[in-house]
């Protein structure tokens, strides 16, 4: 008896397996366009328009403009030396960038600037905590009017969210890889920010998600921290 569930439970293991690398197949690379250098907003114009956005158009992003917009946030501008848009403390490049698109989720391979596929399936809507009310309750001496909530925000073609991997570090304690780690985040996010400004895409930084739905979705280790999402669209 113990022989037959013991090949039963084996047999479940495998079929589990199979199943989930079918799944896994089932998502192409995307190979990503060159990126346009020459394209967007002066620098001081750009900045003058960058504002956070609460609501986007449904229509999907073009390739285009996935291309140039991931380049923007941690490409390789510098390939003789593997150097990046974004610093990185010890130049650790310590900074991963999945993509929740509807398709499913992908990683940026920076070096051969393409997509690979994590998970196939549209995520996008769980990895969101739900919106309370606006923290600090009423302004003061004003408790008769209560605070007016925070206003809703639309859906967005894509989810950006960055992930520091504190392994990467060649020296430091837990404690100051994680700080670096939350700074070399906060260096693409400018990136991506300024990107959207300069070419008329609209995008928030966010720390607000369920940062522990996204660790077992994207099955990150103790050394990876999820640090900040980018919602990401056109304007509506």
């Amino acid at each position: 008896m113990n022989k037959l569930f013991n090949r039963l439970l084996v047999m479940s293991v495998l079929v589990v397996l199979v199943s989930t690398s079918i799944l896994a197949s089932d998502l192409p690379a995307i190979k990503l366009k060159e990126p346009n250098k020459k394209r967007g907003l002066a620098f001081m114009e750009a900045l003058s328009v960058k504002a956070s956005a609460v609501e986007w158009s449904d229509k999907e992003l073009g390739l285009e403009d996935l291309s140039d917009l991931l380049w923007a946030a941690n490409g390789i501008n510098r390939p003789a030396e593997k150097k990046s848009t974004a610093s990185s403390a010890m130049n650790a490049r310590d900074v991963d960038v999945y993509v929740f698109m509807k398709e499913g989720v992908y990683l940026y391979d920076t070096e051969h600037h393409e997509l690979t596929p994590v998970l196939s399936g549209d995520l996008r809507s769980q990895i969101m905590m739900a919106r309370g009310p606006r923290p600090g309750g009423p302004p003061p001496g004003d408790s008769a009017r209560p605070r007016p909530p925070m206003p809703p925000q639309s859906n967005p073609p894509i989810q950006i969210i960055l992930v520091s991997d504190a392994d990467r570090f060649r020296a430091g304690s837990q404690e100051l890889r994680y700080e670096w780690g939350a700074l070399d985040a906060g260096i693409v996010s400018q990136n991506i920010s300024l990107f959207c400004a300069a070419t008329g895409m609209k995008t928030r930084p966010r720390a607000s998600m369920d940062k522990e739905k996204i660790k077992n979705l994207l099955k990150l280790r103790d050394s990876q921290h999820v640090f900040l999402n980018h919602p990401v669209g056109y304007p509506k």
